[in-house]
């Protein structure tokens, strides 16, 4: 793998390749492709010093087209009132409160649309092959929506159930 500059943090891509994030393919005829940059960030301790170095492939989603390649973007969020009910019930319940943190969380988002985007700079396979997109990166317009609906389906197998509050409103479940 032939690569033009050097990451002190390999994660990002590590879990792309894992996640088989895009199939190398040609790109077919009347298809729009998209472009890719990597946006780097120093992680600061609370002192100052330097955490990790964080880089983000992020797709250029400004040149993504309505109609073309994204319908629906809009994804849901649970509303405040219902994040008080459950906080109020598990103070006065005595339960025990957690939450997670996803890493690379969009990478989980499975695609419905068919994106194309071009391979990232320093990291070249192939010729003149592009990224078939099997799931959202940062960037596209769809990528938190595809993600709700991974993490929707996953939450109601496990046999958790949607507050009637909170129902999705949107043609898809």
């Amino acid at each position: 793998m032939p690569c033009l500059f050097q990451f002190r943090d390999l994660n990002e891509f590590n879990a792309i390749l894992k996640n088989k994030t895009w199939i190398l393919t040609s790109l077919p005829p009347g298809k729009n492709l998209i472009g890719c940059t990597w946006v780097f960030k120093i992680k600061l301790h609370l002192s100052g010093a330097i955490a990790r170095h964080k880089a983000r492939l992020v797709a250029q989603g400004f040149s993504q087209q309505p109609g073309f390649d994204f319908n629906e973007t809009f994804s849901p969020v649970v509303k405040p009132t219902t994040i008080r009910i459950v906080l109020s019930l598990a103070v006065s319940l005595g339960w025990q409160i957690t939450h997670l943190d996803v890493n690379n969380v969009f990478l989980n988002g499975e695609l419905k649309e068919d994106i194309y985007m071009k391979q990232s700079l320093g990291f070249e396979w192939g010729g003149h092959l592009i990224c078939k997109l099997n799931k959202a990166i940062y960037g596209l317009k769809q990528a938190s929506r595809a993600w709700f609906f991974t993490v929707h389906s996953v939450l109601l197998a496990l046999g958790f159930s949607q507050s009637t509050a909170d129902v999705l409103q949107t043609a898809e479940k």
